[in-house]
């Protein structure tokens, strides 16, 4: 049970109202002494008068006055003369003297707690004013021995008074705490293992409740969690589907391009000349499109197939891209440039470059086309000792302010009405696995451009390091 915050809030309960009775006891000790010698000194004033009736009573008489009012002698002051009014023999000397004329809170808790842990029985001088002002002071003596009595049976009664307040008061406030607090905790609870026991199920998502503030935002905060996670899981499911299914149709295409593939032979034997030209684009083209099947499928296995790297002319395979989305412009004002050395070779899969490429040309190319923007596209490219650089740049739109948000994550980042987003999101995967960066440079009303680095080192921490300040230096400059 006390392991349970149920039981834990009970005992702190407990033991607060506890602490909070006992800084009320020490100063209803001080008052309940206060109280005790203030009764004896009216008591003993009560005794005197007897004597004022009769100046002469016997000492039988004085003994029984003396005893019932708890004193040893009485003495008072009226008119400036002070009057032994009864008497009898003292034990033992006095050894305090106690004025309760004028007494702060402070010096009467003092004498209390003094008193109340002094096991010693002793004779004291108590004075105090007469009650309605029968005389100036009065003076008694008495024993502390039944005082300290009735202040510790005083104090067992406050003491056992408080534990039954602090148990009682705990109860209550358990009873308001779980009504109020561990009911709905518990209920959170139950819907969060409610949800985990199928969290594909949108029915079980929590519906905020809670009265309290503080719970009511843990259960808002906790809905969308929920739902979040739900939506990702649907999309999961979807992938997994969608990548079962793209796996299928690739490998269906592939026999048929492959069966395509054979037929080119032929086509590259005609004398035609406008055939003879066009036959190795198609040819090529059939070719990658085989090659892309057969990676589509390996991606469905896995992931995507680690790149062959090889020195490759870029100049020949940007013109090759080009010649292509030439092709799909139609008449469409729309133009292409191209500014790389002749002699510039890179290191890279050949296949996986060109449909990095091919995916920012064809996406700038669309894009100008759909807002019917004309303009130019071109393709620029650079090199150091530690690097190369490629930029995609063109004229057009910019890119929308959510596509940038999920610019690289696939089926959230298309920027085309329709499109999938996985053609960035596929590019950035190919170039990473070379070891390089495809970012998004900048994009506005001006155009979009697109930057893909790749290092020329190794891939070792000193490679590393030095491509590292190689694109810190290009940045500033």
């Amino acid at each position: 049970m006390f392991n349970s915050l149920s039981g834990r809030l009970v005992v702190l309960t407990t033991i607060f109202v506890m602490l909070a009775e006992v800084l009320i006891f020490v100063p209803s000790i001080a008052r309940f002494r206060e109280d005790y010698l203030m009764n004896r000194l009216e008591r003993a004033q009560i005794a005197s008068l007897a004597l004022l009736a009769d100046d002469m009573i016997d000492r039988e008489l004085e003994a029984e006055l003396l005893e019932n009012a708890g004193v040893f002698n009485v003495v008072l002051r009226r008119d400036q003369v002070r009057q032994l009014m009864l008497s009898s023999e003292l034990p033992q000397p006095i050894s305090q003297t106690f004025d309760m004329r004028d007494n702060g809170a402070a010096v009467l808790i003092s004498d209390a707690l003094t008193q109340f842990i002094s096991p010693d029985n002793e004779v004291i001088r108590v004075i105090g004013a007469p009650v309605r002002d029968a005389g100036l002071l009065i003076e008694i003596t008495m024993e502390t021995e039944p005082l300290r009595a009735a202040m510790i049976d005083y104090g067992i009664r406050i003491l056992i008074l408080s534990a039954v307040i602090s148990i009682f008061t705990a109860f209550l406030l358990f009873l308001a705490m779980r009504a109020l607090l561990l009911k709905p905790i518990k209920g959170v609870v139950g819907h969060m293992q409610n949800y985990a026991a199928a969290p594909e199920d949108a029915r079980r998502i929590i519906t905020p409740s809670a009265s309290v503030t503080e719970l009511r935002e843990a259960e808002e905060a906790l809905q969308k969690l929920e739902t979040d996670l739900t939506q990702a899981l649907r999309q999961k499911d979807r992938l997994a589907q969608l990548g079962s299914a793209v796996s299928k149709i690739s490998h269906d295409l592939r026999n048929i391009l492959t069966s395509a593939q054979l037929f080119t032979d032929r086509i590259e034997m005609s004398e035609d000349p406008t055939v003879k030209r066009m036959a190795p684009k198609l040819v090529g083209s059939i070719t990658r499109a085989v090659h892309l099947c057969e990676s589509t499928l390996a991606f469905g296995k896995a992931e995507e197939p680690s790149p062959t790297l090889t020195m490759l002319p870029l100049a020949d395979l940007v013109d090759e891209v080009v010649e292509s989305e030439r092709l799909a412009i139609g008449e469409f004002d729309l133009s292409f440039a191209c500014d790389i050395p002749d002699e510039m070779k890179i290191r890279a899969d050949p296949e996986q470059l060109y449909r990095v490429l091919a995916n920012l040309i064809r996406n700038a190319r669309q894009a100008m086309i759909t807002k019917k923007i004309t303009g130019e596209i071109s393709v620029n490219a650079r090199e150091d000792d530690l690097a190369w650089w490629i930029d995609v740049i063109d004229t057009g739109p910019g890119l929308p302010v959510k596509a940038r948000e999920h610019l690289f994550t696939p089926f959230q980042g298309g920027v085309s009405k329709g499109g999938s987003g996985l053609g960035l999101a596929i590019s950035a995967e190919l170039i990473k696995g070379h070891g390089g960066t495809l970012e998004l440079a900048g994009t506005g009303t001006y155009g979009t451009h697109f930057s893909i680095f790749l290092p020329k080192g190794d891939g070792t921490l000193d490679a590393f390091t030095d491509v590292q300040r190689s694109r810190q230096q290009v940045g500033q400059s």
